[in-house]
């Protein structure tokens, strides 16, 4: 008699501990599986808002070229970075090229100053404030990614959820900041 109550106290816990790693296995995976979604969903927005940049910048330079002819290598060099751009590109690739095109749009305003009567007109300011408000959207969704990705790769890394994740999940990358970025800022006065 006592031998059946310790087997089926035993059985008990064995089965309870199977019930306790089917769930757990099943969270973990629908955890990650969570964690993909939303850097998915990240790595969209800043899609989104990468093309609306582009698209911006070029009706920007739709603008400027009315004023100006000779400054057409910064502006072809916007056009350039647009058509290279893919949605399904690494994200290693789209920093990149966004970073070349922060670069472009940098050497854009500074030749815009010499033109005040196009910082004056409605549309390019209009289109000014839209690609700032783009840039401000941007780096949010950049930081959301990054936050997410961070998430992820800390979930897939850790014990004991590597015991699932080891070699069906692979780190993924985050979005880097542009090297003038990185660097120390020279403030004079």
């Amino acid at each position: 008699m006592t031998g059946l109550i310790i087997g089926i106290i035993m059985g008990s816990i064995i089965l309870l501990f199977v019930i306790g790693a089917i769930i757990w296995y099943i969270s973990t995976k629908n955890k990650i599986i969570k964690l993909e979604q939303d850097i998915l969903q990240a790595n969209s927005r800043i899609d989104v808002y990468l093309t609306k940049r582009f698209d911006d910048l070029n009706k920007m330079v739709d603008t400027i070229k009315g004023y100006t002819k000779h400054e057409i290598q910064t502006l072809t060099e916007i056009v350039k970075l647009r058509s290279n751009y893919h949605t399904d590109m690494s994200m290693k690739e789209k920093s990149q090229i966004s970073n070349e095109l922060s670069k472009a749009t940098k050497n854009l305003s500074l030749e815009i100053e010499n033109y005040p009567d196009l910082k004056a007109d409605n549309l390019f300011i209009n289109l000014q404030n839209e690609i700032k408000d783009i840039e401000d959207n941007l780096q949010a969704a950049r930081s959301n990614y990054n936050s997410n990705v961070a998430k992820y790769n800390k979930t897939i890394k850790t014990f004991p959820n590597s015991l699932i994740t080891s070699g069906k999940y692979h780190e993924k990358e985050y979005f880097l900041a542009e090297d003038t970025k990185r660097e120390d800022v020279d403030i004079k006065f």
